[in-house]
């Protein structure tokens, strides 16, 4: 297999409004020579009809459908299946810089000790592009980031697929439903695999107006789980007793406190 060799995934569920966008991003990438894999969560808008149209616009493009909703982690699963080379990841409402695969590939072909590298970000919502990250250098993600929460913005991480293969992907697991990419992250530190963030803006990540408002508590009980077997095969114990705590003290918080918080982040 070419080192050259990469893969753009792209689950999607319900995205009509913003999947053009996405995959826009990619097709006109500076890294030209792609596959990419989209596979529609069994979405109920037209979806499906946008990636058909893709597809046909596009031979790189290959399009799957679920035959009834199963989640991000299976969805991205099925595509992982198919890729070959590099994996890079994209969410359906987020989009790309255009130089951001031939940033990713140049690094992880030029950094061996690294199974996969992510990215800053900015940040927008239905009002446009609000805020960024301020890395002044990249780094190596070390386990002990993960005790504060994911160390990695799943939708800016490109992989290599072994290391993906080496823990059979993403897990399907109730508890894993709003928590699957953390999981995942931990699970590749577990076994000795690592990764580094460059601080290089590539992504466009969305995060809405009510994103913090939609996490049930149940998730959050989701995460506390996530967090205590993860740690345990991290050995960050008893240092991480209270950051297994801490989704379940943050979901007690009131939204509207939340919000504010956001909102007075937005406008620094």
């Amino acid at each position: 297999m070419s080192d050259k060799s990469v893969t753009v995934i792209i689950p999607t569920y319900n995205a009509e409004n913003t999947i053009d966008r996405c995959i826009e991003s990619i097709i006109n990438q500076t890294y030209s020579d792609l596959k990419i894999i989209c596979c529609d969560d069994c979405s109920i808008d037209n979806t499906w009809g946008k990636l058909e149209y893709w597809q046909k616009k596009d031979s790189r493009i290959t399009i799957l459908k679920n035959t009834e909703n199963m989640g991000a982690a299976y969805t991205r699963n099925r595509c992982i299946e198919m890729a070959v080379g590099i994996v890079v990841q994209i969410d359906d409402d987020d989009y790309s810089t255009l130089d951001r695969i031939e940033k990713q590939v140049a690094f992880l072909n030029a950094n061996t000790e690294y199974a996969f590298v992510g990215s800053g970000m900015y940040f927008f919502d239905e009002e446009g592009v609000y805020g960024q990250t301020e890395y002044i250098k990249g780094y190596e993600v070390k386990k002990e980031h993960f005790l504060w929460s994911s160390a990695f913005a799943n939708p800016t991480v490109a992989f290599r697929k072994e290391a993906l293969d080496a823990v059979e992907g993403y897990r399907v697991a109730p508890e894993t439903r709003r928590s699957q990419d953390y999981d995942l992250f931990m699970r590749l530190y577990a076994i000795g695999y690592k990764g580094y963030i460059m601080s290089e803006k590539l992504i466009y990540y969305y995060r809405g107006k009510n994103s913090f408002s939609k996490c049930k508590y149940k998730y959050r009980v989701n995460e506390a789980k996530i967090r205590f077997q993860n740690y345990k095969a991290l050995q960050l114990f008893p240092r991480g007793i209270p950051y297994v705590i801490k989704p379940l003290l943050v979901g007690l918080i009131p939204i509207s406190i939340i919000e504010s918080i956001k909102k007075r982040r937005r406008q620094k």
